[in-house]
């Protein structure tokens, strides 16, 4: 009887700790405070884990709020798409008040512990939770620069972590804000391209034309040339304290003209599996590019 009452207990945390990975959207989640981390690997004069375990934390709960507030909002709109349908709220796992209280407790403890690393920081973070929540997706059924909104507060991570090591905001994270700022619109419209008919049932207006044509990939490709020409601009030494290696230079512009390569078979084929393989070489390319930055600073 015991064992089954402890079962049945297991399973239903099991049940709840699975709804709050899925109402704070995880993956997501941890991949900004990836960036967040080398971001502040990249500013630290000397690594202090206290702040490192302060970033990750912080930067979980604001993305985690950010998502919550967005699902609460968008409730009535994700029962209508397939891949959304399933997620807490619409499936009647989760009422809208124990979302809003999970998002409102995020954005507590989220600007909470990017307080106590330094009041930019904290700001930074807010600014971030206001523009996704309050801006971006509302404009997500009107207008297609909603995806140019999103990219603003999807860019702040990797400046983040700079900001959290130096409490300063100069050109080294201006710089790093626009490498993730223009690889957003390459990462997004990918996604947008395959869940053309899923979003356009909620109402969405992601991609830039609002059709997946050639217009649509002829932006994709000129936004991915833009990332790879700013995410090398370290190595010419114009950028303070961030810097570049030749080697690590050339390794993230090949790692770019990779995407770029994904983004012309698109154009070409203009399908979803080409689609496809661009999101994932994006998601390669913004993981791989943040190591190999970090790695040249603690080996140049």
């Amino acid at each position: 009887m015991k064992t089954a009452v402890g079962s049945a207990k297991n399973s239903a945390f099991a049940l709840i700790f699975a709804d709050f990975k899925e109402i704070t959207k995880a993956r997501l989640a941890i991949s900004v405070v990836f960036s967040s981390i080398a971001g502040y690997f990249l500013g630290a004069y000397e690594i202090q884990w206290t702040q490192v375990l302060l970033l990750a934390f912080g930067g979980y709960c604001m993305v985690g709020a950010s998502n919550a507030y967005n699902q609460v909002i968008e409730k009535d709109l994700d029962a209508l798409m397939k891949r959304t349908q399933n997620r807490p709220i619409p499936a009647g796992r989760m009422s809208v008040n124990i979302a809003m209280t999970v998002a409102i407790v995020l954005t507590v403890f989220g600007v909470l512990s990017l307080y106590l690393l330094n009041p930019k920081t904290a700001m930074f973070g807010a600014i971030s939770i206001f523009l996704y929540t309050s801006v971006y997706t509302p404009l997500k059924t009107i207008t297609p620069l909603a995806v140019f909104v999103g990219a603003i507060p999807g860019a702040i991570p990797f400046m983040l972590g700079w900001v959290a090591a130096t409490d300063d905001f100069g050109i080294e994270p201006g710089t790093l804000f626009m490498i993730q700022f223009f690889w957003q619109f390459p990462h997004f419209w990918a996604l947008g391209w395959m869940l053309d008919e899923d979003y356009k049932n909620g109402g969405f207006k992601m991609l830039p034309t609002g059709k997946k044509d050639a217009a649509t990939v002829l932006q994709i490709i000129m936004y991915t040339i833009w990332m790879m020409a700013v995410s090398i601009i370290p190595v010419f030494g114009i950028t303070g304290r961030l810097h570049l290696s030749i080697v690590s230079a050339v390794i993230v512009f090949l790692m770019g003209a990779v995407m770029l390569g994904y983004a012309f078979q698109l154009y070409r084929k203009r399908d979803n599996v080409s689609a496809r393989k661009l999101m994932l070489a994006s998601v390669s390319y913004i993981t791989l590019m943040q190591i190999v930055y970090v790695v040249d600073k603690f080996l140049a």
